[in-house]
């Protein structure tokens, strides 16, 4: 049995540079092949059925899809110090409430980005993975194919005409506000990496980065944050651990508030939708991908999108560690809450809780 985990993933994907990161920082051996149409159907298919990367093949064999499922799977089966995700209670709750911004809001402006104003490059790449014995011509013809599915994830991730000119002005605003907090932390939560670092990567790495265009944006206009992409990104285990007694620095305060102003009231119309679906499913019922239509204000830039699901299993993520604080975690995570807008999300829950099944989202 080999002691090697496999990593089936690519350079140009989202959420594999997000794994990428975590692996490397963790140490743990791994070998990273790239997702080609053979992978897809000899492995991926079969195991998981339907096609998504990353995929992680354990040494004992085991498949494991989703990259928090393979975060925490690592971390349990490996037991290795320090941990990913942060033991102080508070540093555990805003590290998934950073989970949940990355992962799911900054695919905004990532996707707005690749697909306005890096197209063709993309097609290249998804050429370039899934048929790596063709020519270039060739290659872009087939990454053109492939591409039209995630080019199509736009107008449901809500990016649109009207909502561009919000997106562009948010994200250059996070950039500044990320700016600003590198200034004085070599982290997120301090001076190693965590949870939200990863997770932050996904987005920054793969497509605000590596993508020409939006990565010479980068370069030029948030040096800061581009020596961290790189920092993260190939596995630095920093200087020291994070802040101590718990503390958040304020300078997450200001990337925290966008959070809650733009990211949370999408989620509460997601949950008034999915209360509605929930009503009559049965436990272990699988949950649809999406269940109508919602609408978000991203920097006074309104448009439809759709009420996307998986957002709320990391909204369960973070509730989960809020209920699991003690009374004084609470209370110092309350008061950050009301600095940032967030004091609804002390009450806030789903009305059904979700679990993962065969790979796919369900009620528990």
């Amino acid at each position: 049995m080999t002691s090697t985990y496999t990593l089936y993933g690519a350079d140009v994907s989202y959420y594999t540079g997000k794994a990428r990161a975590y692996l490397r920082w963790r140490g743990v051996p791994f070998v990273e092949e790239g997702a080609t149409q053979a992978v897809y159907r000899e492995i991926i298919l079969p195991t998981v059925g339907w096609p998504v990367i990353p995929v992680l093949k354990s040494p004992d064999g085991s498949i494991i899809q989703d990259t928090a499922d393979i975060i925490d799977y690592v971390e349990a089966r490996e037991k290795l110090q320090p941990p990913a995700v942060p033991n102080g209670p508070v540093q555990r709750f805003v590290a998934q409430l950073l989970h949940l911004y990355a992962d799911e809001w900054l695919v905004i402006p990532a996707m707005h980005y690749r697909w306005n104003f890096n197209e063709d490059f993309a097609y290249y790449e998804f050429g370039a993975l899934s048929a790596p014995q063709l020519s270039r011509t060739e290659q872009y013809e087939v990454g053109k194919k492939n591409g039209q599915r995630f080019k199509s994830a736009l107008p449901p991730l809500g990016i649109t005409p009207d909502t561009v000119p919000g997106i562009e002005r948010s994200y250059e605003g996070f950039l500044a506000d990320f700016s600003r907090h590198l200034a004085e932390h070599r982290f997120l939560l301090g001076a190693r990496p965590c949870l939200a670092d990863f997770a932050f990567i996904g987005p920054l790495y793969a497509h605000l980065l590596r993508d020409p265009a939006s990565g010479e944006f980068m370069r030029r206009n948030a040096p800061r944050v581009t020596d961290w992409v790189g920092r993260t990104h190939s596995g630095q285990t920093g200087s020291g651990d994070l802040l101590a007694n718990d503390a958040i620095a304020s300078t997450l305060e200001p990337i925290l508030a966008r959070q809650m102003q733009e990211q949370f009231p999408a989620l509460v119309d997601t949950v008034q939708l999915f209360t509605q679906w929930a009503a009559t499913a049965s436990s272990g019922a699988h949950v649809p991908r999406g269940l109508g239509e919602i609408w978000i204000d991203i920097e006074g830039a309104r448009g439809p999108a759709q009420g996307r699901t998986f957002p709320l299993l990391r909204l369960q993520a973070v509730t989960d560690a809020y209920d699991a604080m003690d009374a004084s975690a609470k209370a110092r995570a309350d008061a950050l809450l009301e600095r940032v807008y967030g004091e609804p999300l002390k009450t806030f829950r789903l009305p059904r809780r979700l679990t993962r099944t065969n790979y796919r989202l369900a009620l528990a």
